[in-house]
């Protein structure tokens, strides 16, 4: 596999220092070769970094305290490490890719599906982690090295879905920065309470989050910028790449790759052709298709956005469950779970 799966337990500086930890043995290893890392350290004690550090702080307590715990765990400096989460509320382009698609099935049943898309560095350095927190539902999230989950594909055990995709924007806010909205989301009991964090928090950067939840027959599709939150509540088929893409969001200022362009292209395209009898056999065709020259499977040493799949994940909601299925640029499973049952 090309990820490790690991459980956490604990208060929130503990999480955090357990997920330090667990990256510390590669993460000067992985800065080092990181161009976005290169380009991140000229912002070191910038004013507006101070200013970000402050909106995080006052807005999610909480979650800076994971913050702390996993600077402790790294052994780098706090400034540091919230630097390189500031990555994509600072930088127009990094390598955070990523391919969504949702399908509402006939039975009621809601499915999402994700290629998680970053520095093919990270490909076998991963993690799947099973965080249970003292004061939050918990989660099972995709675990970029160093980096608060959230921002890839998670589920929590109130049966709330997210995924991630980057959104290269050109505009910089003064505000929350958007991995730890991202994080926040994980900690909500329903897609309304999501949703109204994404509305009223303010936004520093840009994401898409395609969110579902157990129990409400709802997938959302979530343009957040700064200065601008735009919901559209998916039918019956639905793919999204990298870029703005819905008519309230599309017109702002924002960098779009060939890859991305092709992309959402290809994905609409097959999304398209999806039949009602449609399963989720299609869906992860989808995601694990190679046509052309900038597919949606990204494995391409020479990638022009310097990414690559690192993993593939799909959730089946119903009313009563959600289960994950993770799987390594392949048509099979290398892990099944059901988010919202206790770990054994």
């Amino acid at each position: 596999m090309a990820y490790k799966y690991v459980r956490i337990a604990g208060n929130r500086r503990q999480v955090g220092l357990a997920l330090g930890k667990l990256a510390r043995p590669i993460m000067g290893t992985y800065l080092d070769q990181s161009g976005t890392w290169s380009a991140l350290r000229p912002w070191r004690g910038h004013p507006f970094v101070d200013d970000l550090a402050q909106q995080a702080q006052a807005a999610m307590p909480q979650i800076w305290e994971e913050l702390e715990g996993l600077a402790e765990g790294l052994r780098m400096p706090v400034s540091d490490v919230l630097l390189w989460h500031c990555r994509g509320d600072l930088l127009h382009s990094t390598t955070d890719g990523c391919t969504s698609v949702a399908r509402r099935a006939a039975d009621g049943s809601r499915w999402i599906g994700h290629n998680e898309d970053g520095d093919p560095f990270l490909y076998g350095r991963c993690h799947l982690v099973d965080v249970a927190l003292d004061d939050a539902p918990g989660y099972l999230s995709f675990y970029y090295p160093g980096s608060l989950p959230g921002h890839t594909f998670a589920a929590n055990r109130a049966g709330l879905v997210q995924t991630i995709n980057n959104l290269r924007t050109r505009q910089r806010h003064a505000g929350v920065p958007r991995m730890f909205l991202a994080r926040a989301v994980l900690d909500c009991t329903t897609l309304d309470e999501a949703v109204t964090l994404l509305r009223e928090q303010p936004h520093a950067g840009g994401f898409h989050h395609l969110l579902g939840a157990a129990g409400d027959a709802r997938v959302l599709s979530a343009e957040v910028t700064p200065g601008s939150v735009s919901i559209q509540e998916v039918g019956r088929r639905y793919g999204h790449a990298n870029h703005m893409v819905h008519a309230a969001t599309r017109g702002q200022p924002q960098l779009v790759t060939d890859s991305s362009r092709t992309r959402q292209n290809r994905i609409e395209g097959l999304v398209d052709g999806w039949l009602p009898e449609s399963t989720h056999a299609d869906m992860l065709a989808a995601l694990l298709d190679t046509q052309g020259k900038l597919p949606i499977l990204r494995t391409a040493k020479d990638d022009p956005d310097d990414e690559n799949t690192l993993a593939t994940a799909m959730f089946e909601i119903t009313d009563e469950a959600v289960v994950l299925r993770v799987y390594d640029r392949k048509a099979r499973a290398d892990i099944a779970l059901d988010v919202m049952s206790d770990p054994e």
